[in-house]
């Protein structure tokens, strides 16, 4: 049975945003998301992380770094009874220095690759597609993908509000951050 999703940006969304995080311990989740992704567990929606991590193309840190950092972020979140469904991350970066890295890929947001990848992994109620982040990149993408959008204020996400006049894609929504975005996504599904 197909089931509805919700596509969660990394960095500015489920964490702090710290940059180009080069050490595990500027991995900070805020305090809310665990409840948040708690309730996309409890209705049934898939909870499903998409990140780029260019970096890694630019030679700032380890793909090793990363994956640690991922294993972290779901222990974290599973100690506190929250489960991401997936998490996908694109390693690219066209003008990166690094020889399997620095290409121009098809993953790299606001490209559909790690949706593509999704839609081969999990039976996805295509009607019933959210996309939460703090960048206009995934404003794109869920445009690209015709998911619902929503921008999160935290991260960038104060400073891409400004822009949003700016911009021939806006998102559907506005909100303070993921919990009151998954509120918001409750009442559509």
């Amino acid at each position: 049975m197909s089931r509805p999703v919700v596509f969660i940006d990394r960095d500015g969304t489920i964490n702090e945003e710290a940059g180009y995080m080069n050490h595990i311990d500027s991995f900070k989740i805020f305090d809310f998301v665990p409840q948040a992704i708690r309730l996309l567990n409890i209705n049934n929606i898939l909870a499903i992380v998409l990140t780029n991590q260019g970096g890694i193309a630019r030679g700032y840190f380890s793909e090793e770094l990363v994956l640690n950092i991922h294993k972290k972020m779901l222990e974290d979140l599973s100690q506190r009874g929250a489960l991401i469904d997936r998490l996908y991350y694109c390693p690219h970066y066209p003008k990166g220095s690094h020889p399997l890295y620095g290409i121009d890929c098809d993953c790299r947001k606001p490209k559909d690759g790690m949706f593509k990848k999704a839609l081969k992994d999990f039976d996805i109620d295509i009607k019933k597609m959210f996309v939460v982040g703090d960048k206009f990149t995934d404003i794109e993408l869920g445009e690209n993908i015709g998911a619902y959008k929503i921008l999160v204020r935290t991260g960038y996400g104060k400073g891409e509000e400004l822009e949003i006049g700016k911009r021939s894609i806006k998102p559907d929504e506005v909100c303070d951050n993921l919990l009151m975005a998954v509120l918001s996504i409750l009442k559509k599904v």
